[in-house]
Parts: structure tokens; sequence; C-alpha cells
């Protein structure tokens, strides 16, 4: 039987990724967060409009999306109250954060140079995105206690860079989902994806008919 509910936050289950952006005076940040969709090679972060890291993405348009497997929960863990902002902001002091300068440090995580983007991969994370912002995006503009406060931004993929191991034999661009374990959040807590549960008649569909003009673009680059 259902009963009427009042949840104060509907996170039923998303990916965690670690946004690392440049700092202004150089440094690097990492943010972790699970307000994250994609479409193609694009996706949607939804992000606190306080945040160093929405400050950090919106002076350079650009960040890397690190995706850890489920064995880094530890190191998502030693960042979690932890924000490159300084003073800390009210809410997040509130809440128990700390200004934490030296993320990869605290995390125990070594950064990797990007490729098209100055903002650092994390070597330890199986999947890492390289990308763009392409539109900024305000949520909850209806309601005048929330205006201003969330925002979502819009970020084109523009290098992706898979683990080996979590590849198909012999396919390098596709990942076997029997093999990618991603660290999920669901309701604030941890959970890793088990086991297969049936067939998908959507995995009948070839990916490579999912293609989009992103990825030609993206094949352009030089640098």
């Amino acid at each position: 039987m259902h009963v009427q509910s009042q949840p104060p936050i509907l996170y039923f289950g998303t990916p965690v990724a670690l946004l690392s952006t440049i700092n202004e005076n150089g440094s690097y940040n990492i943010a972790p967060m699970s307000s994250v969709f994609w479409l193609g090679w694009r996706c949607m972060l939804g992000l606190s409009a306080f945040s160093k890291t929405t400050e950090n993405i919106l002076r350079t348009k650009e960040c890397v999306l690190n995706l850890p497997s489920f064995n880094l929960a530890p190191a998502v863990n030693r960042l979690a109250k932890t924000t490159g902002s300084n003073p800390v902001p009210a809410g997040k002091l509130q809440k128990g954060y700390r200004y934490e300068p030296d993320k990869f440090g605290t995390a125990g995580l070594t950064p990797l140079a990007g490729n098209t983007v100055a903002a650092p991969r994390i070597l330890e994370c199986p999947v890492q995105l390289e990308a763009v912002l392409t539109g900024i995006h305000p949520l909850a503009e209806d309601n005048e206690a929330q205006r201003g406060r969330i925002i979502t931004l819009e970020m084109r993929i523009q290098r992706v860079y898979i683990d080996e191991n979590i590849l198909m034999p012999g396919m390098p661009d596709k990942v076997d989902p029997d093999k990618w374990r991603p660290l999920i959040m669901s309701f604030q807590e941890f959970y890793g994806l088990g086991e297969k549960v049936h067939t998908s008649t959507l995995a009948e569909i070839p990916e490579v008919l999912y293609k989009t003009s992103d990825m030609e673009q993206a094949a352009t680059l030089n640098f």
C-alpha cells in the first residue's frame, strides 16, 4: 500500500561524480556530487550557486567529471564535508563543512594533467570526462525562497578516458557493464551495482546509433 510521503530529498540513486576544477590561484579543487545526468556527449550538473566548484566552472568554463568505482567510497568520504570556499558559506557551515585547500591530499588521490582542459583528471577514477560549459540554467526561478540558490550547468564532453579494465576485450569504445561498478549514492548512502537482473530490449540497439555531432566536434580538437 502506498502512503503519501514528504521526504526532504528525492535522491533515489545516481552515480557519484568528482568534479575537478581550477581555483583562481591555480590550485586544484575537487567536489563530490551526484546530481548529474547525461544525454549523448552532454551532461547537466545540479549545483549550489554559491559553491567553489560553481564559481570555478563559471570563471574557467571547464571541468573534469571523474567517475569513481565503488571501492573509492572512502576517498569520497574524506572530501564529503570539505569546501574550497573560504570563508565557509553559512549553509555549509551549518552542515559541518570545513575549509580545505588541499583536496587531492585530503582524499589521497592523484592529479593527472588534462589534455583539452586545464582542470586535472583523477588517476584513481576509471572514467574521466573533460568538459566545457555550454549553458547556464537557473533552477527554482518560480520560488522566491530558492531563486538564485541552485543552478544547473550544461557541459559538453570533449575527451573521454576509460580504464581498459572496464572495456570489452578488443573494443576500445565500448564499456562492459559487467565490469563497470560505479559508486552510487541513494539518500546520502553509498551503494554499488549488483549483478544484471534481466536482459534489456534497449541493449539490442547498437550504441553507435546514439552517436551525436558532439563526438565529431571533439575529434577535431587539437591541443
